[in-house]
């Protein structure tokens, strides 16, 4: 680095960006913090050269964590971004090829959550050099598409720095997308491998310290005052708390206009948590995986009040739950986009923001005392439901998938922290898990990535050390992608994973038996010696391999086992796994059955009976589909 008589600064670009980068600060209600808390990389060519030296050059400014895999590397970002409320992420590199396409899923997980997440992958030479270099994608109608290109429909932001001055605007850019609540997502800038290390005299004024000030969005006094009329001439409201309570950190203002009005509150996977389980507003999970209470009031409700939701199908119910012939939908969303979504009236404002004023517009509004009863007795029975699947009086069997849960709900305090993304648990945690607190329920159920809960895991547990953290995942999900407990391991973070082994993949499984696929490929398949098949476990011992990279693993046979392996696991110093093969649901007792419809189509015509009773099934429910207008 050498400072010039004109105050520019003499970097490479990378070294010039890594120190931008530790200069980012965002600010909301006077608390500020650093926007990138960390990079995480993995070294090759088109990045060990320049972001490896620059990293090097700036280990003061920019702490760095070593991934084993690039996807994995993104989730641990995002996890840690979802678990910092959308106001500080990390930052992501790596080579080019490979490495770089690697991030895609990752990318569209994070865009599809509107989570912020900065990649930093490689390119090929912008100068073109020597032309194919390694791993160069060549495309003979364009000289300028590299594999990065695949970013671009899965990045809120996409810019390649082809020239060491580009840097200025691109990183500015960037840093705007992160920081805004409405477009927030991955963003990308592909870095050329020769730009990466070319000199270039940065004036001073770009490392200086920013503050991006992440905005809270008033509503409109206009639709303000068209949603409280609405609200009030409502005499069975329902309000559907989103994702965007919990980024908006809006859990207070909502529990104070559920208090204020007693309209219930049901919640979103993304949304979950955003009452206690024991407020008594809380109606639970919405939808196809909800619970029945909160299924029956969005059925008879006249008016939805969604908050932070993007109302996706599951949500819905595909269409078939909002089912009231005189339904109208009132949208409180910091994003237009989401706002005009079910032909809903909008309140287009920040949820917190939003809340509060709604909430004294409506002073002096409470819905009728035999409503609440109606749906309190509803919620009380329905937690009689949940006792049944969650506690055994035989603590010496094999548990269900259910009962796993209910031992972490018996030990579980405000601190913890699950998370999960994929396979039945899902289901099984929005109908059933008592979330004590907004940062507890970490369901990412808008990409539904396997793979995902340990990096993520990793990511909670650096935003928030010494919370006890646990990863939830299936034995599909671990297969996906257990490379990161090598981090885990290799940082000491303390997480802990617990696998469950049903030697298959029980949510397609169930899945493709109700749509007439007779679970066809969900099962494990075994060839034995002399060529036959059979279906069944497979002589693979997933503990053994958690092990092998480094775990210390605790095994569960039964149920008074587990309940034992979950306290020693939870008070661990170090990164631990629980490993317990679940019995199935056809011999004990499971969740309740799934309390709304989901659209997955049928084959319309089909010789076998099992698809053929399929279809009549699914002509059955589709007919209840509506279009709000």
């Amino acid at each position: 680095m050498t400072e010039t008589p004109a105050g520019s600064v003499r970097l490479t670009t990378a070294q010039a960006l890594v120190r931008f980068l530790a200069r980012q600060f965002t600010e909301r209600d006077g608390t500020r913090q650093r926007l990138i808390g960390a990079t995480w990389g993995i070294f090759g060519h088109g990045n060990v050269a320049g972001i490896g030296q620059a990293l090097v050059e700036h280990a003061e400014d920019m702490p760095f964590h070593q991934g084993r895999n690039e996807q994995a590397m993104v989730h641990a970002a995002v996890g840690y971004a979802r678990h910092s409320g959308r106001l500080s992420t990390h930052a992501v590199t790596t080579s080019i090829g490979p490495g770089a396409t690697n991030l895609v899923t990752g990318a569209a997980l994070a865009t599809v959550n509107r989570l912020p997440v900065l990649l930093l992958p490689g390119d090929t030479f912008a100068a073109r050099p020597a032309d194919p270099v390694l791993q160069q994608l060549e495309v003979p109608w364009a000289g300028d598409v590299s594999v990065n290109d695949c970013l671009r429909p899965v990045s809120r932001y996409f810019d390649r720095v082809t020239r060491p001055e580009a840097l200025i605007p691109a990183a500015l850019a960037a840093m705007r997308v992160l920081t805004d609540p409405v477009e927030t997502g991955a963003v990308t800038l592909a870095l050329p491998q020769d730009v990466q290390a070319e000199a270039y005299d940065w004036p001073a004024e770009f490392f200086a310290e920013r503050v991006w000030t992440v905005r809270r969005p008033a509503p409109d006094p206009r639709e303000l005052a068209a949603a409280a009329e609405a609200v009030r001439a409502a005499r069975r409201p329902l309000i559907v708390a989103g994702g965007g309570v919990h980024h908006s950190a809006a859990e207070d203002a909502l529990r104070a206009l559920a208090d204020a009005t007693g309209i219930p509150v049901a919640a979103t996977q993304a949304g979950k948590g955003s009452l206690r389980f024991d407020h008594p507003s809380d109606v639970g999970g919405i939808g196809h995986t909800g619970t029945a209470p909160a299924n029956e009031l969005a059925r008879a409700a006249d008016l939805v009040i969604g908050v932070g939701t993007r109302y996706s199908d599951f949500t819905t119910a595909s269409g078939t739950l909002f089912e009231s012939l005189g339904v109208r939908f009132l949208n409180l969303n910091v994003a237009p986009f989401d706002g005009h979504k079910m032909a809903g009236a909008t309140l287009i404002a920040d949820a917190r923001a939003g809340l509060e004023a709604l909430a004294r517009e409506l002073d002096g509004y409470r819905v009728e005392p035999a409503f609440s009863l109606d749906y309190r007795g509803d919620k009380a029975r329905w937690e009689q439901r949940v006792d049944a699947a969650f506690l055994s009086d035989e603590p010496d069997v094999r548990p269900s998938q259910t009962q796993v849960l209910g031992a972490l709900d018996a030990l579980v305090t405000d601190d913890d922290v699950l998370i999960n993304a994929a396979g039945s648990l899902p289901g099984d945690l929005h109908k059933l898990w008592r979330a004590r607190s907004p940062r507890q329920y970490h369901v990412e159920y808008g990409y539904s990535c396997m793979g995902y809960e340990i990096p993520a895991a990793i990511g909670v547990a650096l935003a928030d050390p010494g919370r006890p953290v646990w990863a939830l995942v299936g034995d599909g999900t671990y297969l996906m992608n257990p490379t990161e407990i090598v981090t885990a391991v290799q940082e000491n973070v303390p997480i802990k994973v617990v696998v469950l082994q049903n030697h298959g993949y029980a949510s397609i499984g169930g899945l493709s038996e109700s749509v007439g696929g007779e679970r066809f490929g969900t099962a494990y398949r075994f060839r034995a010696p002399d060529g036959a098949y059979t279906e069944g476990p497979l002589p693979v011992d997933l503990a053994a391999n958690a092990a092998s990279l480094g775990m210390r693993v605790l095994r569960a046979k039964t149920i008074r086992d587990l309940r034992e392996a979950l306290r020693e696991a939870r008070g661990a110093d170090r990164p631990t796994c629980v490993y317990v093969e679940t019995e199935t649901a056809d011999t004990v007792s499971g969740p309740p059955p799934a309390q709304a419809w989901w659209d997955v189509p049928v084959a319309e015509t089909a010789t076998r009976v099992s698809a053929v009773r399929a279809r009549e099934e699914y002509d059955r429910h589709v007919t209840a589909r509506r279009r709000h207008l």
